[in-house]
């Protein structure tokens, strides 16, 4: 009998191991929450609402969005960092909160770097450049000539620490403009100032901007993306029109807390990568004037880590902080 209890307990560790290898197999075991750090009807809540019906049924477990929006992204992608790190809580991540919060808040608590696991990146959505009809300017040199001469004109961005928010002080920097950045609530009455007049400049997400400037309501001058989009090949890049090296990406990715299992991570990435070449979701992002950018989890980790080392200088450089 006590050869038998030291063999049994001599067994256990390797029992135990099985268990959670078959736990880590089975996964998901139950409901996936996709978390969005936003309010619904953004760019980041699109493209999760897009994916999550294609990995409902890749898995046989609902994925489920939740939106848990507040402190410019900080709540929600909070909540996911100190969630249990076993596939069931991810997040559907901006540069906005992702990057560029550890940089304008006074102690966010943990470093992204290390808190969280990259599992692939799902798209890219454009910052562009628009001015008011008003303003009288048709193109970047127009622009950057104006501001050189009248210091102090206004840009609008969606709030403090935002990717547009951001995109304009690189622009001011590099273009040594004095400009003053306007934060708005959102791109919509961003826009509803722009086509009044009541700012002059904008910088703020292309699907935002697209309709009322085909309309006529006011300008697109510029994209910020390195190379002009596929989806409005028209419209020059902020770089080419003398901004050399100007480039800012409103990118989305899908990030778990630091310790999923690495099996889970890669078959969840490769999953992904599937939905984003579906015909009809490829077309859907084509109409919000966005682009599919799947990179596998080494890779997304390694995106961040630049992120970090483009944004952190820029964002002393402005002096920008959120309290």
């Amino acid at each position: 009998m006590p050869s038998f209890t030291r063999r049994t307990a001599l067994a256990l560790p390797a029992l135990l191991g099985l268990g959670s290898a078959r736990a880590q197999e089975a996964w998901p075991n139950r409901s996936v929450v996709m978390v969005v750090p936003w309010a619904a009807g953004g760019s980041n809540d699109l493209v999760a609402r897009l994916l999550a019906p294609h990995l409902t049924e890749k898995f046989g477990q609902s994925f489920v969005v939740e939106n848990r929006s507040g402190g410019g992204g900080a709540v929600g992608m909070g909540s996911v960092v100190r969630a249990r790190p076993d596939g069931h809580t991810l997040l559907v991540s901006s540069a906005s909160n992702h990057v560029f919060n550890q940089f304008v808040i006074t102690d966010q608590g943990y470093d992204p770097r290390q808190a969280l696991d990259g599992i692939c990146m799902l798209n890219d959505v454009p910052n562009a450049l628009a001015v008011s009809n008003q303003l009288g300017v048709n193109n970047v040199q127009e622009l950057v000539a104006k501001a050189l001469r009248e210091p102090g004109l206004g840009f609008a961005s969606s709030g403090v620490g935002s990717s547009n928010h951001l995109a304009g002080e690189l622009f001011r920097l590099m273009t040594k403009t004095d400009l003053t950045h306007v934060p708005y609530r959102g791109g919509g009455p961003a826009t509803a100032d722009l086509i009044s007049g009541n700012i002059p400049i904008a910088f703020l997400n292309l699907p935002t901007l697209l309709p009322p400037a085909e309309a006529g309501r006011f300008k697109i001058i510029g994209v910020g993306s390195a190379e002009r989009v596929s989806v409005r090949p028209e419209i020059p890049t902020i770089a080419e029109q003398g901004v050399a090296g100007y480039s800012v990406r409103s990118w989305t990715g899908l990030f778990s807390p630091h310790g999923m299992a690495r099996a889970n991570v890669e078959k969840l990435s490769a999953a992904c990568r599937e939905a984003l070449a579906l015909p009809a979701v490829k077309r859907r992002l084509d109409e919000l004037a966005s682009v599919a950018i799947w990179s596998n989890p080494a890779e997304t980790d390694g995106f961040i880590r630049a992120e970090f080392d483009k944004w952190g200088p820029i964002v002393q450089a402005a002096g920008v902080r959120r309290e």
